[in-house]
């Protein structure tokens, strides 16, 4: 495992992360609560020291569900990672509706850090605002209040509704309110390119997130593939899972001898990017933990390689 700068923070983060959405709901399938411990410790012995959770990875009647599967593996080994949750956003509370504003955010870290059974938090993201009304001018109040009390040590910008949202990250960049963004990028989508290479100028520390396509790039989703109802891609039409699967196709010349599957190729692409400090990676077990890992110990790819790539992409993908 290769490690990078997180911006100007002074964190130093493993480049492939674990992010635990699916540790948390179904949306991915879901995992249970032992192998997802399993997995968090493997991801420690593997050297990935960076892990990604959130409120609102849990249920309609819990909470966070993912933040205490991480808290029990990190149990006497918080020392040796760093931990990046969000607020705003909680399943138990108006759906998940945003709530962005003092109250909330003093709150929701005090029942972050008693889930992650820590004292404190790495990062702590905005959880995907929408638009600027949702935000609270007195959530900066709140912000300096768990500063100060050494209950958060940066703050971030977890972009979702990209178009909408992302003159907020420039301005809250260039005002130095945030240290962090974690923006959707993968071989299928490069809207946030521009954004991350503008923001190099802070530095500002960057998570790519959803570097898998939201699984097309996995490797195990094919033209027939149907998606059970109520997970992330059932939302997609039969022509689009075509389309999507055709464009994975096409970059399958990304595989060669030290990267042997289209997962550690997305992976590794990612990390090639200017600016990116840490890939997520969306690992549900340990045998794909492993293969995530090895996209950092892969070579980079070429400059013809990337370009290649650049050219085969037919369409912009975006994410939801």
């Amino acid at each position: 495992m290769k490690y990078r700068k997180l911006g100007r923070t002074g964190i130093e983060v493993s480049e492939i992360s674990l992010g635990t959405w699916a540790f948390g709901n179904n949306v991915y399938g879901g995992v249970d609560e032992n192998t997802g411990i399993e997995t968090i410790h493997a991801g420690i012995d593997l050297g990935v020291n960076t892990f990604d959770t959130a409120p609102q990875y849990g249920t309609p009647e819990q909470d966070g569900v993912a933040e205490i599967v991480l808290g029990k593996a990190l149990k006497g080994k918080r020392d040796k990672v760093h931990i990046s949750t969000k607020f705003g956003r909680n399943p138990t509370i108006d759906h998940g509706a945003s709530k962005f504003y003092k109250s909330r955010i003093v709150d929701s870290v005090e029942e972050s850090l008693k889930r992650l059974q820590t004292d404190y938090i790495d990062v702590l993201f905005f959880h995907s605002p929408f638009s600027p009304s949702e935000i609270n001018d007195d959530v900066w109040e709140g912000i300096e209040q768990v500063k100060k009390q050494g209950k958060i040590r940066c703050i971030g910008h977890s972009i979702s509704m990209f178009q909408q949202t992302e003159d907020m990250a420039r301005l809250w960049a260039k005002e130095k309110k945030i240290d962090v963004i974690q923006v959707v990028l993968s071989l299928m989508n490069k809207e946030s390119q521009q954004l991350i290479e503008e923001l190099q100028e802070y530095p500002i520390g960057v998570f790519g997130r959803e570097s898998l396509a939201n699984g097309f790039l996995s490797g195990f989703i094919n033209k027939d593939t149907v998606f059970p109802a109520g997970t992330l891609n059932s939302r997609y039409s039969r022509n689009e899972i075509i389309e999507r699967v055709d464009q994975v196709n096409a970059f399958k010349f990304l595989i060669r001898n030290d990267i042997k599957n289209m997962p550690q190729a997305a992976l590794r692409w990612v990390l090639d990017q200017k600016g990116i400090s840490t890939v997520l990676s969306g690992a549900k077990n340990i045998k794909e933990l492993e293969s995530a890992v090895s996209a950092s110990e892969a070579s980079p790819f070429t400059k013809e390689e990337l370009q290649m790539a650049k050219t085969m992409l037919k369409k912009n993908f975006e994410a939801a």
